[in-house]
């Protein structure tokens, strides 16, 4: 369930910076979409996938549209429900390398515009004090891995989906999301031997409240309203990422060696980005 990802992040507190050498093997935890880059890594990917005539017209639409929801206002336990029960439809049959291929060949155009500076230079940070730096996300392995590749990222946790024949079957193997997601975090720490009471983790969303309790050093990143609630409760500290920059302009690409690949699955990725399904037929149709 773990593959190559990327960190980011910046704190003030001397207890809690990144610069601070870390006293055990530990990690950063990011989840991807507003908190890395911009917009839905899934929903970025709209206009490729309906160049190759995966999508079409009308579901092209309801992307860009979802991606304007998800920029506004994020998505609840209940949205990403059924944004995952639509996706996961919508993708089966879909060939899978076919799906990676688009991914890689389009990559850079793209992902690069729309990585945060602020998060790109705290991966660096983290790097550079010897943490391991790791992608969570909803997303599925055929968009997350090479994303968290070209941030740099030790390993990559992210959505899988069954596949039969070479062709996603519409099932979900396992959903990195919510509880999921701190489960992943959870299996990977005992494996690498992570001290979590030292290790970082940063979200945009309340759901991902459970990955953030499971750390000694949760942030929040652009929250969204429910989650910027419970920072102030918990005086956890509050990140604005502002500027999204070329990623090439702020990374070099990892080598070789630092790479593996995670357990997760790619177009189940389309549910990071489809939102609310049910709002669009509503609002769209």
């Amino acid at each position: 369930m773990t593959d190559s990802l990327s960190a980011a992040g910046q704190l003030t507190a001397p207890q809690s910076s990144p610069g601070a050498a870390p006293t055990r093997r530990a990690a950063a935890f990011f989840d991807l979409d507003k908190t890395v880059i911009a917009k839905s890594s899934t929903l970025a990917f709209s206009k490729p996938f309906f160049n190759q005539g995966l999508l079409n017209r009308r579901a092209v639409l309801k992307s860009s549209y979802a991606q304007f929801l998800f920029l506004m206002a994020g998505a609840d336990h209940d949205q990403m429900d059924r944004m995952r029960s639509y996706v996961t439809s919508m993708c089966a049959g879909w060939d899978v390398e076919q799906v990676k291929a688009i991914v890689n060949e389009t990559l850079h155009d793209i992902v690069d515009p729309l990585v945060f500076a602020e998060a790109a230079e705290l991966i660096a940070d983290h790097r550079h004090c010897g943490r391991d730096v790791v992608i969570v996300s909803a997303s599925g392995e055929e968009i997350v891995a090479p994303i968290a590749r070209a941030l740099g990222a030790t390993h990559a946790m992210a959505t899988r989906m069954v596949v039969e024949d070479g062709r996603y079957t519409g099932d979900v193997a396992f959903y990195c999301f919510g509880e999921g997601k701190t489960a992943a975090v959870r299996e990977l720490a005992a494996h690498e031997g992570y001290a979590l009471e030292h290790c970082y983790a940063y979200s945009d969303s309340i759901t991902d409240l459970p990955m953030l309790e499971t750390v000694g050093h949760p942030n929040v990143v652009n929250p969204d309203r429910a989650l910027r609630k419970e920072a102030a409760a918990r005086d956890w500290p509050v990140l604005t990422f502002s500027r999204p920059v070329p990623l090439r302009d702020r990374i070099n690409a990892p080598s070789g060696a630092a790479m593996a690949t995670t357990a997760a699955l790619g177009i189940s990725a389309l549910a990071a980005g489809a939102l609310t399904y049910s709002v669009l037929r509503r609002l769209i149709f």
